[in-house]
């Protein structure tokens, strides 16, 4: 039994030990201890399989014996399902492995009277309403997507109507409705208030309006608005169509436009958006008053797991275009390159560096010739391991520090190394990082009495950038099949190292 990732579903009819109404706080006390070491034993027997586990919470009782006093009395079951789940939460923020499917709040979504049908479970033994099943799927799929690198990157915003009532170009900023002043300016200042919290995360806010650019711009001088222009990492204000836009927007950020979640209140532009082909998804829009809520429970950017990184992610590409507009000053690639003064930090995968690590490789599709994933147990193997060469890079220049961006594992066999994964953020493209990396690869392989390489690059719908990687370092093709091809290469003694622009420290 290797499971990649396993799900305990579980709900109230699991709970055996409730209180009853008026038990003694002693007696309550023992009941839940022994829910508690009983449900732990479960959790922790998956967790030990070393892939992520996934655990329901517990929804509340239909019915109270002791009404809204449930609450709070020490007999109270919705107190003792409370506890039950802040132990449960307590669990998981301790454990990386466990992630909790909130069926608590799932069920008051749906309503605890729907979701807990008694008709369900009397006859079938069914947990919660078939109808209910639907919504329980979406959240547990929304965890496993998020788990393994599929979340969405950025959210691409229209502006009139959307991040304010009304249209900026005839009503000016007086004229726009946002803030409490008004209902419908409450709604827009709650989306703008999601927004802001989810670049907090690490998500990236873009604007794709038509419009003239310093109007649309102008909107958010309004006294009212929570977010500013440089909350934006991309802000594109024209006459052309949205979805040549967006394409626009996908190569500024240099990310696939599958990692793009599209919201915009004008149906006829989120049509023609949706089917341009693109892959963009495109946020449900009802009404201003639940537009965020809408793009909160699609799933889109589930939070497994939140590292320094995430939290600094849209900084970083502010610091990218200043990179890219400092580019535009040379004529020469080189002397540009120069000029950033770049300094790359290399070690191993030591703890501290395994969540990065692991996260990074997960999420990147691009700069990935095999999209090989590990999890962090496997990271900390292999760190371990003395048959394998482990290589992470840091990148930083003059502009900022782009924290952990780059990975390498290559597996020791006799007189060869095979490099099983080499990963690096988009973030960092064309900055010669990659060639750092391989010369250090050469010093290490070289101290082990490696004399060759071996690579694969398998080729996806995402990670053509990399297709001749190997080649570009000078790897010799030995054998093709389908859409896998396998390179080597022969470590020459007299060795050029192929870095010309990035300072190489040890960390």
């Amino acid at each position: 039994f290797n499971p990649d990732i396993i799900y305990i579903h579980t709900g109230i009819h699991n709970i055996t030990n409730l209180p009853a109404a008026g038990s003694d706080e002693q007696t309550v006390r023992g009941l839940f201890l022994a829910e508690w070491n009983k449900f732990e034993e479960v959790i922790s027997a998956a967790v030990a399989y070393g892939c992520p586990v996934i655990a329901n919470n517990f929804e509340y009782p239909a019915v109270r014996v002791l009404g809204n006093r449930e609450n709070y009395d020490v007999s109270g079951k919705v107190r003792f399902i409370s506890e039950l789940n802040l132990k449960l939460a307590d669990f998981a923020r301790l454990n990386e492995k466990l992630f909790i499917n909130d069926i608590n709040y799932l069920s008051a979504l749906y309503g605890l009277e729907k979701w807990s049908d008694p008709t369900y479970y009397n006859s079938y033994k069914y947990g919660l309403n078939p109808d209910a099943i639907p919504l329980l799927c979406h959240s547990v799929s929304s965890i496993i997507k998020s788990i393994f690198g599929r979340n969405k990157k950025v959210l691409l915003l229209d502006l009139d109507n959307t991040l304010w009532g009304g249209v900026i170009g005839d009503d000016g900023v007086d004229g726009i409705e946002l803030g409490i002043e008004n209902p419908s300016g409450i709604a827009f200042s709650d989306l703008q208030r999601y927004a802001k919290e989810l670049k907090g995360i690490g998500v990236l806010l873009g604007v794709v309006s038509k419009n003239e650019e310093g109007t649309a711009k102008s909107g958010f001088d309004h006294p009212s608005s929570i977010l500013t222009v440089e909350d934006f990492s991309v802000f594109i204000a024209n006459w052309e169509e949205k979805a040549s836009n967006i394409k626009k927007a996908t190569e500024i950020l240099n990310l696939g436009s599958d990692s793009f979640v599209f919201a915009d209140d004008n149906p006829a532009e989120r049509e023609l958006v949706e089917h341009s082909g693109l892959g963009v998804s495109v946020a449900k829009y009802t009404i201003p008053e639940r537009f965020a809520e809408n793009i909160s429970r699609s799933g889109y950017f589930e939070a497994t797991s939140m590292s320094e990184e995430d939290l600094i992610r849209a900084d970083m590409y502010t610091q990218n275009a200043m990179r890219e507009s400092e580019k535009s000053r040379f004529t020469d690639y080189g002397e540009y390159l120069s000029s950033l003064k770049m300094k790359a930090g290399m070690g191993s995968f030591t703890d501290r560096k395994q969540k990065r690590i692991t996260q990074l490789i997960n999420k990147t599709n691009q700069f990935n010739p095999t999209t090989r994933r590990y999890t962090e147990e496997e990271i900390s193997e292999i760190e371990v391991d003395e048959n394998y060469i482990k290589i992470s890079a840091r990148l930083e220049d003059k502009f900022g520090d782009n924290g952990i961006v780059c990975a390498l594992i290559a597996k020791c066999w006799d007189k060869t190394a095979i490099i099983e994964l080499f990963v690096m953020s988009c973030r960092v493209f064309k900055r010669d990082l990659e060639k750092a990396v391989f010369d250090r690869l050469v010093e290490i392989a070289a101290s082990k009495g490696i004399e060759s390489f071996e690579a694969s690059y398998i080729k996806t719908s995402k990670n053509g950038f990399v297709e001749t990687l190997y080649p570009d370092f000078g790897f010799v093709l030995i054998n093709e099949s389908g859409e896998e091809k396998i390179y080597r290469y022969e470590i020459e003694k007299d060795y050029v190292k192929k870095n010309k622009h990035i300072e190489v420290m040890d960390e």
